[in-house]
């Protein structure tokens, strides 16, 4: 009877672990320190300038809406630059008021924790 006990008490974790790794994974709960699972987006960055460039980064590591939301703090810190991140694309689209070296963009991502895939 004990045994029952037991193998039922683990089917049943089991079921929420499988459940809580399906929404993570799609993007729908919280991960990544998010909390609650409520994720409001950042505000975007207004620059100070006209827009003279644009580049595409593509970024590894994106699960969920705070994944977007701390690559998007990190990108916009950077002087002269507003993000905008995508997390079905797995890319931030980088628009920029002055030259802005690359190196710069690239040590932003991965100081939040992601992979740079390319940058375009």
């Amino acid at each position: 009877m004990a045994d029952a006990i037991i193998i039922l008490i683990v089917i049943v974790l089991l079921g929420f672990a499988l459940k809580g790794s399906i929404k993570h994974f799609r993007g729908e709960g919280p991960c990544c320190g998010g909390g609650s699972g409520k994720v409001t987006r950042s505000r975007e960055k207004i620059l100070d300038g006209p827009v003279i460039a644009r580049k595409t980064i593509r970024i590894s590591g994106m699960h969920c809406e705070n994944c977007v939301n701390s690559i998007t703090a990190a990108l916009n810190k950077v002087e002269g630059v507003s993000a905008k991140v995508s997390l079905a694309d797995q890319t931030a689209v980088v628009s920029m008021d002055r030259e802005v070296e690359e190196y710069k963009l690239r040590r932003a991502v991965e100081k939040a924790g992601f992979e740079v895939i390319s940058i375009a």
